[in-house]
This record gives C-alpha cells, sequence and structure tokens, in this order.
C-alpha cells in the first residue's frame, strides 16, 4: 500500500516506554529513492530536540491511530548520537549512528535495503555492525541524503517544456521507498495531478530545484490524474505505466 508523504507528518514515534516525538520531515536518498530516516520533533522531555529514527527501529505502523511504533527506549534515543538536522548528513555520521543503535549499513548489496527488499530482513541476517563500519570505502561518501519537505514545489520539466512543480511524494509501505512524484499541472493544465516514477527522471539539478523527466508533454496531459482522495489500486498503477510504455518496477512489493 502506498502512503502520503504529508500524510505521514506529525504522526507519532512511540518507544518502549513513551513517546519520543513527531514526525517533521524524511531524509531519503538520492540514489534509490528510499526512505532512510525519519526526522523527529521530540518533545518537552527531550527538550524538543530533533532526532533521527531509522525504519530499522519501526514495527507495524498503526495507520488508524497514525502512531509509528519504535523498538527503541527513550534512554536510548536520548543518548543518540547529536546530528544537526539543519545541515547535510554525512555517511561519517550515518555510521556513527548506525552503530550506536547496531543497525546493519543500508547501502551496496542490490537491493533497496542491502541485498534485500526490506529493512527487518537485512537487520535480521546482518552481520555484527561494528564489523561491517571498520571497513574502509564509505566512509568518505558523499552524501546522498534529501529532505522530503525540501523537494516540494520543485520544478518538473518534461522533453519540450514545463509540466508543473512536485505536489507530493507517495511511499510504499514497508520497503518505504518513493514509488511516485505528484505532479501538479495547474499552471499550465488547470486542475490536473500526475504521477511520475523516480526512475523515468533524467537529472535533478538540487541547486536549482528542479526535475527533469523522460517524458513529453503531451504524454503528461493524456496521463491518467491522480486523485489524492482515493487510495492508489495496483491495477491503476499498472495503467498509468502501460500508458508511458514502461514497466513495473523489479524492486517492488507484492
Amino acid at each position: 500500500m502506498l502512503h502520503s508523504i504529508k500524510e505521514m507528518e506529525n504522526y507519532s514515534i512511540g518507544a518502549t516506554d513513551g513517546v519520543i516525538g513527531r514526525v517533521k520531515d524524511f531524509y531519503f536518498d538520492d540514489e534509490s529513492w528510499v526512505i532512510r530516516y525519519f526526522v523527529v520533533q521530540t518533545g518537552p522531555w527531550l527538550s524538543n530536540r530533533k532526532v533521527l529514527i531509522s525504519p530499522f527501529s519501526i514495527n507495524q505502523p498503526n495507520w488508524q491511530e497514525k502512531i509509528f511504533p519504535a523498538a527503541l527506549t527513550q534512554a536510548q534515543v536520548k543518548n543518540s548520537p547529536d546530528i544537526d538536522t539543519d545541515k547535510p548528513v554525512s555517511r561519517q555520521h550515518e555510521m556513527g549512528y548506525l552503530g550506536y543503535y547496531g543497525y546493519p549499513s543500508y547501502w551496496g548489496g542490490g537491493g533497496l535495503w542491502g541485498g534485500g527488499l526490506y529493512p527487518d530482513m537485512l537487520q535480521a541476517g546482518a552481520e555484527n555492525f561494528a564489523a561491517e563500519s571498520s571497513r574502509p570505502g564509505h566512509e568518505h561518501d558523499d552524501p546522498h541524503l534529501r529532505s522530503a519537505n525540501g523537494v516540494m514545489r520543485y520544478y518538473v520539466h518534461a522533453t519540450d517544456g514545463d509540466i508543473g512543480h512536485v505536489q507530493g511524494l507517495l511511499v510504499e509501505e514497508r520497503t518505504w521507498a518513493i514509488r511516485y512524484i505528484v505532479v501538479n499541472t495547474s499552471n499550465w493544465w488547470l486542475g490536473h495531478e500526475v504521477l511520475i516514477a523516480p526512475e523515468w527522471i533524467d537529472d535533478v539539478y538540487w541547486a536549482e530545484s528542479k526535475l527533469e523527466v523522460a517524458l513529453s508533454r503531451d504524454a503528461v496531459k493524456r496521463s491518467p490524474p491522480y486523485d489524492s482522495t482515493v487510495p492508489l489500486e495496483r491495477d491503476q498503477e499498472v495503467v498509468i505505466h502501460k500508458h508511458y510504455g514502461r514497466e513495473m518496477h523489479s524492486h517492488r512489493a507484492a
């Protein structure tokens, strides 16, 4: 099932012994377009500090009550490495964070999460993180984490002109992969929203707040409209992919 980033903002993060705080943003990596961290505003119990919570920590979400239960204690969160969420998170910071919680690295392996599809699968089959983090080759990698809130209203360009701006992101349950970008075409085609998959993006100009997609304006205009008030069904996704002559993503949960 797919969920809107906007819908998940302000969800509570519950520890095993209380509430950690509320989700204020999401960090996704710009290579695979997968949510890697929840940016959580803690409550007064931790001086309203912002912390990162990994999907590795999240148990089955309670969608009805808008709660993400985490397999963490408040003490664990309180003593976690302090990361400035207003600045780019380096790979060294990530390794320190993951090492603190004893989580494996998600990069490498060819899957969305290491060699697997889900974060819990990687964690269950992972080696001790201390051994993994001591291996050279990743500590100086360029940061690839981006703010989900930060890409809202990015301009979207087709092969032959503008088509609109980013209105939202749809995330797949369990894998935490961003499956679709919701594009608002109202500046060009009044009252119409369409879905574009990240794999159809040709390039992203982060400094210019612009996405370029390998689609024509006419193809976008003729695409099935997206209605955010109605859950997106799998058969609708198939229709969208067929319209653009694209196959469904290979890394896709059943």
